[in-house]
């Protein structure tokens, strides 16, 4: 009971709509409180919330929100989104195509999911509607192309993972480039497969631009290439780490924009501030995390269950299977950040002792989480871009759809062939 009700409690707190940080942080307080007695909570307390966010690797993560932020404030991604609708507008369903691109592009960028999907959604969906492509159609373009950010390097969701399993940031990054670029080329066929089956949902555009209006396009690009080359060019050759790759990327963005006298003293307010709520939030569900994973190395629940685990007589794929599919579960239900931070220390232990490749299992797990931003209920992408659009979140629900059983599938294939993930980060050390 002592281990029991604080989980039911977290339950409980999730259930009613409390924020995921107090959740944790409360739950796991009550659990040590149990346990342990007033003096290890205060000993806990007193420490924990330093301790869990002094490290110098997480300064990635707001310089990485802080890039995207400038980009999105500044317009660079809308003009990515409007070079790749010059060239792509054409083909079936070209304007979701084209949004695929700028999402990539994004994501490539960025490593924030949510400020994508928020971009592609002021950006694209407008265009799309503009051709009476329809509301699902428009909708799961826009949420599904936001979630590349979770896999193309810079990835928040991967350093984070390898801050918590001490797998290397860079190796991490690197590794999902080629798992990226394979799930950005899944939704670019499911757009034909569903353009093929119901060409109603994405008219035709008949207004084909000019040669020289398509190569003048492409002038809006640049900046975006620069930045990437910059980025996850520094990381592959290791020239810098990827924390300094944030704070490189910042700043060279920062340039950019004043450069092209798009950086003023509002944009500027606007971007801290928007760097400062999304660094703030997850840091503090950091701290929450901590206190619930003290509470749980004190029972001893995490090592029990890995030895219970590795006692079953099954097939470690299994097991495996096992672990990813409760990854899947808890994305319908809570924020992809608490889920790694809850779940990476109790399954990494299990996946090592199983002998299976860490930077793998990572991109395993950052795909589970890719898919959980745009499944029912909590699906934060559908939300984030439905807000900007002014749509309904069940007409973009049903436009997901078919993009989750792409990333199902991918899911498997990279189950099956873990050198999609393992190669290129292999060739870094050649």
């Amino acid at each position: 009971m002592t281990i029991v009700l604080p989980i039911l409690l977290l339950i409980f707190f999730l259930l009613f709509g409390m924020p995921i940080a107090l959740a944790l942080g409360i739950a796991g307080s009550i659990g040590l409180i149990i346990n342990e007695g007033w003096q290890a909570f205060f000993g806990v307390i007193q420490t924990a919330p330093y301790d869990s966010v002094e490290s110098f690797v997480l300064s990635a993560i707001p310089m990485f929100i802080l890039m995207a932020a400038i980009m999105t404030v500044t317009g660079l991604t809308k003009d990515l989104f409007y070079s790749a609708h010059q060239w792509l507008g054409n083909l079936p369903g070209g304007l979701g195509i084209a949004t695929v691109f700028a999402g990539a592009g994004m994501g490539a960028t960025s490593g924030s999911s949510t400020a994508s999907a928020a971009t592609m959604a002021s950006a694209a969906y407008p265009e799309m509607k503009r051709y009476k492509y329809s509301t699902p159609f428009a909708m799961g373009v826009v949420s599904i192309s936001g979630t590349l950010a979770v896999m193309i390097p810079p990835s928040i969701i991967l350093i984070m993972y390898g801050i918590l399993s001490e797998v290397g940031v860079a190796t991490l990054l690197i590794a999902g480039i080629i798992p990226g670029i394979l799930t950005a080329i899944g939704y670019i066929v499911t757009i034909l497969i569903w353009v093929k089956i119901k060409p109603e949902d994405a008219p035709t555009i008949e207004d084909k631009p000019t040669m020289l209006v398509r190569f003048q396009s492409i002038k809006y690009t640049w900046p975006v290439l620069l930045l990437i080359f910059v980025v996850v060019g520094a990381i592959y050759t290791g020239v810098i780490t990827p924390t300094e790759a944030g704070a490189v990327g910042a700043f060279t963005v920062l340039l950019l924009a004043i450069f092209m006298r798009r950086f003023s003293l509002k944009s500027c307010n606007k971007v801290l501030l928007e760097t400062l709520k999304s660094t703030t939030m997850i840091l503090t569900i950091i701290i929450g995390a901590m206190i619930f994973g003290y509470f749980l190395t004190i029972t001893g629940a995490t090592q029990n269950l890995v030895t219970y685990i590795e006692g079953l007589d099954v097939s470690r794929y299994v097991i495996l299977s096992i672990i990813v599919a409760v990854f899947l579960v808890l994305g319908f239900f809570l924020d992809q950040m608490a889920i790694l931070i809850l779940m990476v220390p109790i399954t990494f232990p299990i996946v090592i002792a199983l002998g299976f490749n860490p930077i793998w299992f990572g991109i395993l797990v950052t795909k589970a989480a890719e898919i959980g931003l745009v499944t029912p209920p909590v699906g934060m992408n559908v939300f984030v871009a439905s807000g900007a659009a002014g749509v309904k979140t069940t007409e973009s629900f049903k436009g997901v759809i078919w993009f989750v059983v792409t990333d199902l599938i991918i899911l498997l294939l990279l189950m099956g062939i873990p050198e999609i993930a393992t190669w290129l980060p292999e060739t870094m050390n050649n």
